[in-house]
């Protein structure tokens, strides 16, 4: 209620209490003329002509005058009387001095009033109340008695004592002729009203209304008194009619309550009008006046605002807001607005106020999830409500929308174990499961999980209604067993599948066909395998993709193997004219068939091609060492010296360098040039005194240094270079005994025996071979974690015969089998240096670019990738992982538009966690772009195409709810936050939620127009 304070301030004159009179006349003291004036006009009231004259005479010294002390305490007194009644500053502490000093108690009291007085009409009403309690009515008359009654009530009714305010105002409204009448019923109609004794107070008001200064104040009053006693009626009626008389006060009030009493009526047309009036001189409003507003313009079907209203009193615990998310989803669901509908009836939900708006609110939002997409959320929320609400009318559709979520969502991992919880299984269910687990499949496949994608295969062998799905599950049975080695098994699901084939993205026709092919060149059956690669490429014109070029280059491998050269060469010719880039590879092949036809001029011509023709080729290195074998052959060694040359100063053919050194010093003995040979020699022993060509360089040196005569020396070169020319019968006795049970299979025994062997000669002569045995046995026995120190010993000693095997296996059992990443990138790194063949160096940087995707080195990863997406043959997964790298960098590099296109590139190449990270990146650099519905967009489309991948799909929802942070739509954005902040399973991504919530929280309570 507002509290109104008119300040009555009563004309006041002096009466002399009889008593006083007769002690001042008893003095018999006539008192001059100047204090005769000035008291005659002191008691006509004419205070401001007395307050000067009263002045001069103590300014003159009237307190050291012959005066009489009683005619100088009266001067004193009235001089203070009209200084107060004047407000003089000074006069307050004259009179403070004179009621403590002067011992005359009756005019200490009267001065107790006029100071009282005072201080009322400064508004200071706790000394005021101070000092009217120090007066005594004894002393006054009748008008100051009323007049000082009242301002006591009002006092105590300013400092909120209404207990002590009540029996004052209630004695002065009681005197129909009293000044203060009509105020005191008003303050006292004030204060029954809020003691709710609503008869007594609108009686005291009616009073008060024939007063003009009340007429705009008390009509919104008496309509409130007439509206909480029970008369909706007469408060309507009296508020409309003193709305059209006059202006009201409380006029935005007034109307407020008019509408009110409307609304209560359900008369909703009739209570618009006046809410909104009062709505709109109004910068924020209690929730439940916009409550009424916004339900008005429900009824009144404006869709819009009552969706603006009832937006902004959501976030509480109670039923108004309950209410408010559930009116609202239904306005949005008017306009066909199903996402924000969706996000209404979410904070519906999570409301307990109303249990049946929550349940209807419970299934709708997931009704409305299975209808927009989001088949997970869907699954969940109709599972919850299923459990939470068993009785349900809605239970039916509910089952029903269930298993139909399993035959569409893309969270095949989550469908899965929603399909194990099912109670009953109907027959759509079941016919659903076989597409829930090749879902699943794909996905594992994609993401490198071949062991539990075998699993799910097996069960999808047995399981019923398969019939749709049997094909892609030989498929990829086939794709699997070839990616482990297991040709045979591979060959019978590949010929299973193409007896009765399906497409369906990778599983095809031509991938099988393609996959059996290799499965037949890999056993040698050159014409099956043939057969195979040209059902690929049917024709040449038909080369237009990466598998079809490179089944067209193995058919003509396929005729080469079989000796067919006409043909092969056909072919090879078919591809260096097309300029493929395998067109090198071409080139060499057919420099290969001319050395096997004995045209050795025509060979060399074409090796020497390749270097002009493909100065970047990665068959240089080979092609050289080809020429100088080709030389070396004809046994004209200086010609040979030249190419050799070439690949040692060539650091990228470091696993070539042991066999050119040899060869290199193998020319120059043969040109008999000892010194020059012995020096290529000896480096090839001191630089790499594992590999296999120092063997054969130290009978080279042996020989030499006879020759020349000089055995001490031979003695010290080879002893220098940790070589014992007379090893210890027990040196190689116990070796061979652990090798003749190694060669009987009997690997306990072998193990046995090389452990002994390396603990008695830990620098024997036969420590690389006796490691590499141990590492084989422990991973025949399934234990690599055994055989892993022994494989990175070997391969340590790079370069060895066994170092390239060695290298790919510790790197393989550091990442599989360790999770040790930066361990496993080193040996991948070296298995690239030395790998001479091309599959191992194909998995060196597979695996190089698998560990530096796992530690986020993408600067490190970006060239590898690029290296490696320039070789042939490689798989898809390659294709984008690498892709992906080189992506990720370009965003951390700050280059935006290369990043996006790259990523872009890789939205099709199936399903699996990379494509999921590639799809929330493109909508991350949109939203940082400011293409804020993009964004969103972009963002829907991992939730909807990538439910198995939790942390991408959270991340996603946490994306557009800054999407529309950035919209100022607080709304959505506190939806889509809470629903995070509630439901998330990943810590660190729930904490982000909840602190983005509570901002946007904060922002709307600011913005909103709720007070």
């Amino acid at each position: 209620m507002y509290k109104i304070a008119f300040i009555l301030v009563a004309a006041s004159f002096f009466w002399v209490h009889p008593q006083v009179h007769a002690q001042l006349t008893q003095t018999n003291i006539e008192p001059d003329a100047a204090f005769k004036q000035a008291k005659l006009l002191y008691q006509q009231e004419q205070y401001s002509l007395a307050y000067p004259l009263f002045k001069t005479m103590f300014s003159n010294g009237i307190h050291n005058s012959n005066m009489p002390v009683q005619v100088r305490i009266e001067a004193r007194f009235y001089y203070i009387v009209c200084g107060l009644q004047l407000n003089e500053p000074n006069a307050a502490e004259l009179a403070k001095d004179f009621i403590e000093l002067e011992p005359d108690v009756a005019h200490e009291q009267i001065i107790a009033y006029y100071l009282g007085e005072y201080y009322y009409r400064q508004k200071d009403y706790r000394n005021a109340l101070e000092f009217y309690g120090k007066s005594n009515i004894a002393n006054l008359n009748n008008r100051q008695i009323a007049e000082m009654k009242f301002h006591q009530g009002y006092a105590f009714f300013v400092l909120q004592q209404f207990d002590k305010a009540m029996p004052l105002f209630n004695s002065i409204r009681q005197l129909p002729r009293d000044p203060n009448y009509y105020d005191a019923n008003y303050y006292y109609g004030f204060l029954l009203f809020g003691e709710k004794r609503y008869s007594e107070a609108i009686s005291c008001f009616l009073i008060a209304e024939k007063e003009p200064a009340y007429q705009e104040l008390v009509p919104f009053y008496l309509a409130e008194l007439y509206y909480f006693n029970g008369d909706r009626d007469k408060a309507l009626a009296y508020g409309e009619t003193a709305l059209q008389k006059k202006t009201q006060y409380y006029d935005a009030e007034l109307k407020q309550l008019i509408g009110h009493i409307w609304f209560e009526k359900r008369k909703f047309d009739k209570a618009l009008p006046y809410l909104e009036q009062f709505a709109a001189g109004k910068e924020q409003l209690r929730r439940e006046d916009l409550y009424e507003l916004s339900y008005c313009y429900y009824e009144a079907k404006n869709w819009k605002k009552s969706i603006d209203g009832f937006k902004q009193i959501g976030g509480a615990a109670d039923s108004l807001a309950q209410n408010s998310m559930y009116l609202l989803a239904d306005a949005y669901l008017k306009m066909n607005d199903l996402q924000n509908a969706r996000n209404a009836f979410q904070f519906c939900t999570a409301n307990n106020s109303n249990p049946s708006q929550k349940q209807v609110s419970s299934f709708h939002y997931a009704k409305l999830s299975y209808d927009l997409g989001f088949y997970g959320i869907a699954a969940d929320s109709l599972r919850s409500f299923i459990a939470a609400y068993p009785a349900s009318v809605y239970r039916s559709e509910a089952n029903e929308l269930l298993v139909s979520t399993l035959a569409h969502t893309s969270n095949y991992k989550d469908g899965l174990a929603l399909y194990e919880q099912l109670p009953n299984r109907s027959e759509n269910a079941l016919r659903i499961y076989p597409a829930l687990l090749y879902g699943r499949v794909v996905e594992l496949i994609n993401d490198h999980q071949t062991n539990a994608a075998e699993q799910l295969l097996d069960q999808l062998l047995t399981v019923p209604y398969n019939t749709t799905v049997l094909p892609m599950v030989n498929f990829w049975k086939g794709e699997l067993a070839y990616r482990a080695g297991k040709t045979d098994l591979a060959i019978s699901y590949l010929q299973a599948y193409l007896k009765n084939p399906s497409r369906n993205g990778e599983v095809n026709s031509t991938n099988a066909r393609y996959n059996l092919a290799y499965c037949y060149l890999k056993k040698e059956n050159y014409r099956q395998a043939r057969d195979q690669f040209e059902l690929v490429s049917k024709s040449f014109g038909n080369a237009s993709d990466d598998v079809v070029k490179d089944a067209y280059l193995r058919r003509a491998d396929c005729h080469f193997m079989a000796r067919e050269y006409k043909q092969a060469l056909n072919m090879y010719d078919q591809v260096i004219l097309s300029g493929w880039p395998s067109a090198d590879y071409a080139i060499y092949q057919k420099a290969i068939i001319a050395g096997a036809q004995n045209k050795q001029n025509e060979k060399l011509q074409l090796l020497a091609s390749i270097e002009r023709q493909y100065p970047k080729s990665s068959l240089l290195a080979g092609s050289q060492m080809e020429i100088a074998n080709t030389y070396l052959a004809e046994e004209a060694f200086e010609k040979a010296v030249a190419p050799l040359h070439r690949i040692i100063d060539n650091d990228a053919a470091a696993a070539l360098h042991p066999q050119a050194y040899l060869k290199l010093g193998i020319a120059q003995f043969n040109l008999d040039k000892n010194d020059a040979a012995l020096d290529q020699f000896k480096f090839l022993v001191s630089k790499f005194p594992n590999s296999s060509e120092t063997d054969a360089a130290v009978d080279y040196i042996r020989n030499i240094f006879i020759e020349k005569q000089q055995p001490s020396e031979y003695i010290g070169f080879m002893q220098a270079n940790g070589k014992n020319i007379t090893a210890t019968e027990a040196d190689s006795l116990t070796y061979r005994a652990a090798m003749l049970r190694y060669d009987a299979k009997d690997n306990a025994g072998a193990q046995t025996g090389f452990t002994e062997y390396l603990l008695k000669f830990p620098e024997g002569r036969y420590q690389l071979e006796a490691s590499y045995a141990l590492a084989e046995i422990n991973l025949v026995q399934k234990n690599p974690v055994g055989a892993l120190p022994f494989y990175m010993k070997v391969a340590s000693l790079h370069p060895n015969k066994y170092a390239e095997r060695s290298a790919l296996q510790a790197a393989r059992i550091l990442y599989f089998d360790q999770k040790n990443y930066a361990d496993a990138a080193r040996h991948f790194s070296l298995l690239k240096t030395i790998a001479l063949q091309q599959e191992n160096r194909l998995e060196a940087m597979r695996g190089l670019l698998r560990c530096q995707f796992k530690q986020q080195e993408w600067k490190e990863a970006a060239p590898n990738a690029a290296e490696l997406l320039e070789q042939k043959g490689i798989a898809a997964d390659d294709r984008l992982m690498a892709g992906f790298s080189i992506a990720r960098n370009e965003q951390l590099s700050n280059r935006p538009e290369q990043a996006m296109k790259q990523y872009q590139s890789l939205l099709t190449m199936g399903k699996s966690e990379i494509t999921a990270e590639a799809q929330f990146r493109v909508a991350e650099l949109l939203l940082q772009m400011n293409k804020l519905d993009d964004a969103e967009q972009a963002a829907f489309a991992v939730i909807k195409k990538f439910g198995s991948y939790d942390f991408w799909v959270t991340r996603s929802y946490i994306l557009i709810g800054d999407v529309y942070f950035k919209q100022n739509d607080l709304f959505n954005a506190e939806a889509t936050y809470k629903s995070v902040a509630d439901n998330a399973s990943i810590p660190e991504l729930q904490k982000e939620a909840a602190d983005k919530l509570a901002a946007v929280v904060v922002l709307k309570n600011k913005n909103n127009k709720v007070d």
